[in-house]
């Protein structure tokens, strides 16, 4: 399944609604630390490997479309 992602750097939260999943985190967007965060909280949050979810575009964007496998 694909979402898009829309990302925020100012508090820690993530909502779903439909295909859209927003997301904030602390981490500064340095050398794509802040994608291994976002990849973490999705996983985390849909309660599969950080290996099933992977960004397949927008990587240096705060507009991102993400692939989650089942």
């Amino acid at each position: 399944m694909f979402y898009r992602v829309t990302v925020s750097f100012h508090k820690d939260y993530l909502k779903i609604k439909n295909d859209l999943i927003e997301i904030g985190i602390m981490e500064k967007p340095v050398k794509s630390k802040a994608n291994a965060v976002i990849i973490k909280q999705i996983a985390k949050h849909l309660g599969v490997s950080k290996s099933k979810v992977r960004i397949v575009a927008g990587e240096k964007s705060q507009d991102k479309i993400v692939e989650v496998l089942q």
